[in-house]
């Protein structure tokens, strides 16, 4: 009925308009951050000819850039909404920690909750990318070397950074665990802050890989790909997604769980109800930060008191700012986020005329 199709679109474009003033008065809420951190190094050049000795590209460097990225990558977004995030996090006591420091410290990011450890390896994630100098327009990811530590993280080491986490929940609004399984959240660290965060009413959220699930028991929403998801399916010998999804909130109590499909769009799965918000986007620039993004969205949005739902369609339209940006500018701004909702907002309008 087409009335019925009408009121769908209006509800969708007033919650737009809602999560768009949400924005525009953006409250410096707190966010306790916690979770591994990256120095994501940028080279790039011109790979002109092939090397002598074998058939892969010799680039010529013309620049290097270098950012700090993972859980920093999040705290980032979240102070260029205007949210205060506190980040505890570890990194070595070597040149990569210490420029991944400064750089937090220029953009106005607190440091005080790093943890430096002497004789470990910063990580290090080095992107290389090369264009022909005839086609500047047409650069390429040829490399990417990951340069991490070998040896586990101490136990000592995780726990203090566990016990500052827990310190910081007392006037926190969102708890966020960003988790990529290199040793700044471990099973006890986690079950401590979610456990935490739950008695004290504040929302969680975690972005876990997926050998790391069992560190997200009691969340309030986990952020997956989609073929995460479809993998877990299979793994699981289920049919189809929905069975998945509830699979999974049962078996770890969560409240929600947001699966990204990049151009595919966006879906929220909870207990009861699965939702999809298509993405407008013919097709992606790029997805680097894409995670991190929506954690920043569904961090500001929870810790005002949003909907699931709500908070659901503002990461969307963070996403799409990250699918449509270019590369260099993956960090979630006011700007761009309020772009992002205008522009969906008017392109539902339009199809409704």
């Amino acid at each position: 009925m087409p009335w019925v199709l009408d009121e769908i679109i209006q509800a969708e474009v007033d919650r737009l308009k809602r999560l768009r003033a949400m924005v525009d008065n953006m409250p410096p809420t707190n966010v306790t951050l916690v979770g591994d951190v990256v120095l994501d190094r940028y080279v790039h050049g011109w790979a002109n000819r092939l090397n002598a000795t074998a058939p892969v590209p010799a680039v010529k460097v013309t620049s290097t850039d270098e950012f700090a990225g993972a859980a920093a990558h999040v705290a980032r977004g979240l102070a260029s909404l205007g949210l205060n995030p506190k980040l505890f996090s570890i990194i070595g006591g070597d040149e990569a920690g210490q420029t991944l420091a400064s750089n937090l410290k220029e953009e106005g990011i607190e440091t005080s909750g790093l943890r430096v450890v002497p004789n470990r390896q910063t990580i290090v994630k080095t992107r290389i990318y090369g264009a022909r100098e005839s086609l500047i327009d047409q650069n390429q990811l040829l490399l990417q070397i990951d340069d991490e530590p070998q040896e586990e993280m101490s136990p000592v080491v995780s726990q203090r950074l566990v016990v500052s986490a827990l310190a910081s929940l007392s006037d926190a609004d969102v708890l966020v665990l960003s988790d990529y399984n290199k040793g700044a959240v471990t099973d006890s660290g986690a079950k401590q802050l979610i456990s935490a965060a739950n008695g004290n009413g504040i929302p969680t959220i975690c972005d876990p890989k997926l050998t790391g699930l069992n560190r997200t028991e009691g969340a309030t929403c986990v952020l997956f790909e989609i073929r995460g998801l479809e993998l877990t399916r299979r793994r699981l010998g289920l049919d189809t997604s929905l069975e998945t999804a509830r699979e999974l909130i049962e078996k770890y109590n969560w409240e929600a769980l947001i699966v990204l499909g990049g151009a595919h769009g966006l879906w929220l799965y909870t207990a009861e109800e699965e939702h999809h918000i298509p993405c407008l986007m013919d097709e992606a620039r790029q997805i680097i930060g894409l995670h991190d993004a929506a954690a920043v969205a569904m961090a500001a949005a929870l810790s005002q008191g949003a909907t699931l739902h709500d908070a659901a369609t503002l990461a969307h339209a963070a996403c799409e700012t990250i699918l449509r940006a270019e590369e260099g500018e993956q960090v979630l701004n006011l700007r761009t986020l309020s772009a992002s909702l205008d522009e969906r907002a008017w392109q539902m309008q339009v199809s409704d005329r």
